[in-house]
């Protein structure tokens, strides 16, 4: 069912019609586009390649990010015989006649295996101990694949003779790399089309497939296919209303580490805080639909629910948490209903930067006084000598009083009666504001019975 592959033979040609995706998958570490932080010159990965000696390994990442050619190029650089299967499809029948080729392949002195198991973790537990014991005395050397938290989806024995290795989402500037290699390869790409494509359509592209290389370049195939305008020798003309079709969808110029991203982000914010919902809906759109990090967008509002709604409205803190943890469960694109949520609560809430204010001040007096002794009726009394120094001696307890409220002194002698917190006006706020003056008004001017 599953034909081992010499990586370093056939596993570099591609299939006659294969998509661009596949002809131009990279054959070597050089070739290959981003995980500088793993693969890069001196790093570790790369050393245990070249070193020949690879344990088995865990890849964990997103969609798109290079995950199965890095397996390929691992098997390839170690002169290992390349064996993929998928754990979709999969099942310990087919692991155990893998492992069986491998055994008997090794006592043959045919070489080592790596077996590649794509998406590890669609395998349960039964299946992925099925092959823990061949990974532990060495029969293969597992690489598996997984767009999930390892932690959580492969179990721990399999994990502790495992190296785990992040991959990260590709970057737009990697993205258009690998897109310009397509354009320009002769012999695997686009090259001997003649095709011209502009640059910002380039970069559409790139900031628009969410960092997913294989999504870059099948709408990179299919905008050169159904160009609009071509020379006279049938060669496309991509622009950036083909990128657009081929993507289905608008691109947008929208450079997640550049301007772009901090200036949209910057009229979000300021569009909650100056209470517009329509502007707050319109930029959380263009943030999304251009492939911002929906958490990125929720760690904003959960910042500007304490920020700038404060105390005017509690509640604002607890709808941006759940938003969050609504997001971080259901993700996209179903995500955008909380977020949305969540925004418009925010811009309808009423505004109170007062939390910021009150800690500011206190965070002064901190720091100018920060070696201040805790005063003794403050401190916990809890043995005989602690409270013969006068620990916990003349604390009012607050329950025993009126309200709940005590008058005495909760600061050091040296910042005593010092105020940090003035209250606002505006929602929950003023209303608590109002009935702490009011508190206040009895407690100096209590009402007497007459008789």
């Amino acid at each position: 069912m599953f034909d081992p592959e010499s990586v370093a033979a056939d596993g570099d040609t591609p299939q006659a019609g294969a998509p661009l995706a596949a002809r131009m998958r990279p054959r070597s570490l050089d070739e290959y586009v981003g995980q500088e932080h793993i693969v890069g010159e001196g790093r570790i990965l790369r050393r245990l390649v070249e070193s020949g000696n690879l344990p088995s390994i865990i890849l964990w990442g997103p969609p798109g990010t290079g995950k199965t050619t890095l397996a390929r190029i691992i098997a390839k650089g170690t002169n290992a015989i390349f064996v993929p299967i998928s754990a979709v499809s999969a099942g310990v029948a087919d692991l155990r006649r893998v492992v069986a080729e491998a055994r008997d392949r090794l006592r043959a002195g045919g070489g080592r295996t790596v077996l590649f198991i794509d998406e590890i973790h669609r395998f349960n537990k039964a299946q992925q101990d099925a092959i823990l014991p061949y990974v532990e005395d060495g029969t293969i050397t597992l690489i598996g694949a997984t767009t999930e938290n390892p932690s959580f989806e492969v179990i721990g024995p399999l994990l502790s003779r495992s190296r785990v290795f992040a991959l990260k989402m590709l970057e737009p500037d990697d993205i258009e790399r690998i897109l310009r290699r397509a354009i320009d390869d002769e012999d695997r790409g686009l090259g001997a089309s003649g095709i011209a494509i502009d640059d910002k359509a380039i970069a559409a592209l790139a900031a628009s497939c969410g960092g997913d290389a294989r999504i870059a370049l099948n709408a990179l195939e299919a905008a050169v296919a159904g160009a609009r305008s071509r020379d006279d020798d049938g060669a496309a003309h991509v622009t950036v209303d083909d990128i657009e079709e081929a993507l289905q969808h608008r691109t947008y110029l929208y450079d997640r580490q550049g301007d772009a991203h901090y200036d949209t982000v910057s009229a979000f914010i300021k569009s909650l805080r100056g209470s517009d919902p329509d502007a707050s809906l319109y930029w959380l759109a263009r943030m999304i639909e251009a492939g911002e990090d929906p958490l990125f967008i929720v760690r904003r509002m959960v910042i500007l629910a304490s920020e700038d709604v404060g105390l005017a409205d509690p509640q604002a803190m607890l709808i941006a948490v759940a938003c969050q943890q609504a997001v971080h469960f259901i993700g996209l694109p179903e995500g955008f209903f909380p977020m949305a949520e969540c925004a418009l609560y925010l811009a309808l809430a009423p505004k109170s930067n007062t939390v910021g204010g009150a800690y500011g001040a206190a965070m002064t007096d901190v720091q100018a006084t920060r070696n201040d002794p805790v005063p003794l009726h403050l401190r916990n009394a809890v043995t005989g000598l602690m409270r013969e120094m006068g620990y916990g001696r003349g604390y009012k307890y607050a329950h025993d009083f009126d309200g709940g409220v005590v008058e005495q002194q909760h600061l050091p002698d040296r910042v005593a009666g010092h105020v940090y917190y003035r209250a606002g006006d505006r929602g929950w706020e003023g209303r608590r504001k109002a009935e702490r003056e009011q508190e206040q008004k009895s407690r100096v001017n209590p009402t007497t019975d007459e008789k």
